[in-house]
């Protein structure tokens, strides 16, 4: 076997078991904010189906795909049909450049834990959640539904304005790191001190920027506003049925799973031990585990302010991204600039 061919037999192999591995997590945090929901507003939540309701994501799987498909009157059907592809694959696609560990050795070979290692890593995730909200824009448009219509327009709006406040979010932890790369940014939180040097810390102002500013950009509580049922009856997916509206949820819940990644990477060390002690144990480097107890924590972070936060208003959405957000962003990469111009 030709070097060019095991380096794409390992592409393909990464892109399989990351592929899975988001697959596996969506059915499980469709089980778990559920059960979570339930436990913090006392109820039981599923537990009939297999045991503690554990069959419950491949019950409700098989009922989407026995379901009927139906395409409303007057919709554009191609859009219509493709809105939810375009959704789930952008949701995908942003996961290939974050890191789920560092490199490990194989065969006397090192792999990445990652498919891409971009130079333009933080660009590229960038660029592709940027796509993402075409989906839901076409969703809404192509049903020939005001309701849809109107869940399309709040969520090309809200997303516009938390983009960039979520772009402004990532730039002292560049700064700091002097690159892109997923990985270096990383590295550059590695230090004797173990959290102390996560970014979280030297960027507390960035890091609260980003988990606003990326709950809206996921559409999650209290920022739900494209789908706010007391609205808008379910936003932009009032329409679809079948697996066209799994495709939806999936896509949702790949997001949520990708910024808390993101999040773990870029402000909490990513596969790097809150104590450098921590990180080897009997002879294993468990960065992998680390990174996916901080993707867990995320993940529960965000199942907790859907069970605790009331969602606000389509008009406060607009005027604390705009208002607040984008000003503090832009004061924290002023204060991180000043910082190393005249102190580090």
């Amino acid at each position: 076997m030709t070097p060019l061919q095991q380096e794409l037999l390992i592409a393909l192999v990464k892109v399989v078991v990351i592929f899975g591995a988001l697959l596996t997590l969506f059915s499980l945090m469709t089980y778990l904010e559920r059960r979570l929901l339930a436990f913090m507003q006392f109820r039981l939540g599923p537990n009939r189906t297999g045991p503690l309701g554990l069959l419950q994501p491949l019950a409700d799987g098989v009922k989407l795909f026995f379901k009927e498909e139906l395409v409303p009157e007057g919709a554009n059907k191609w859009l219509f049909i493709a809105a939810p592809a375009v959704a789930v694959v952008t949701a995908f696609l942003s996961m290939a450049v974050v890191p789920w560990g560092g490199p490990v050795t194989i065969g006397g070979r090192d792999i990445l834990l990652q498919i891409a290692d971009l130079d333009v890593g933080i660009l590229y995730i960038f660029a592709i959640s940027s796509l993402g909200v075409y989906g839901i824009v076409l969703a809404g448009w192509s049903s020939n539904n005001k309701y849809t219509l109107m869940g399309g327009l709040r969520s090309a709006a809200q997303m516009f304005s938390y983009e960039l406040a979520l772009g402004l979010s990532w730039v002292g932890v560049i700064m700091i790191a002097s690159s892109f790369r997923v990985a270096d940014i990383v590295e550059s939180q590695r230090g004797d001190w173990g959290l102390l040097h996560w970014n979280f810390l030297r960027q507390f102002v960035g890091f609260v920027v980003y988990v606003i500013a990326a709950t809206a950009e996921v559409n999650r509580t209290p920022f739900d506003l494209a789908e706010a049922e007391t609205e808008l009856v379910a936003g932009f997916h009032t329409e679809y049925s079948s697996m066209r509206f799994a495709l939806l949820q999936m896509a949702e819940y790949v997001n949520m799973i990708t910024v808390c990644a993101i999040g773990a990477s870029v402000f909490f060390g990513g596969w790097l031990a809150p104590l450098p002690a921590l990180q080897v144990v009997f002879g294993v480097d468990i960065g992998l585990l680390w990174f996916l107890l901080k993707l867990a924590a995320g993940l529960f972070f965000f199942v907790w302010l859907r069970g605790t936060l009331p969602r606000v208003r389509y008009d406060q959405l607009m005027h604390f991204g705009w208002k607040v957000l984008v000003p503090v962003g832009m004061l924290n990469i002023v204060g991180t600039a000043a910082w190393y111009a005249f102190f580090a």
